[in-house]
């Protein structure tokens, strides 16, 4: 099994929680500042603030086009299409860690002990 691909997704996934948590980076029970003693967020937080702010992403891309659509006067085409296509991207995202997820987890189910 390679391990430095499960190194990327634990890597990506640390990256993802930072950015929807809004703090530094954590490895391991070190704040990417230096900081000793703070505690990572478990798995599960992880996932779930990743999962809430593509959701919120999803959300607010169709509320712009929504208001597009309406003549709202402080709606453009360009910012509807950048926000449509950052919610895109967003959301493939989080399908390739899901598929990543899921391959690693095959691959440790057939491991033999």
């Amino acid at each position: 099994m390679d391990i430095k691909g499960l190194d990327q997704i634990l890597g990506q996934m640390r990256t993802a929680a930072a950015f929807a948590g809004g703090g530094a980076a954590r490895v391991g029970n070190v704040a990417a500042g230096g900081a000793t003693g703070v505690k990572a967020p478990d798995f599960a937080t992880t996932l779930k603030a990743s999962l809430d702010h593509v959701n919120g992403m999803q959300e607010a891309a169709t509320q712009k086009a929504r208001d597009f659509e309406l003549g709202g006067p402080d709606s453009s085409l360009q910012d509807v299409m950048v926000s449509i296509q950052k919610a895109s991207i967003s959301f493939q995202q989080t399908v390739q860690v899901r598929n990543k997820l899921v391959s690693a987890y095959h691959d440790i189910m057939n491991m033999q002990i």
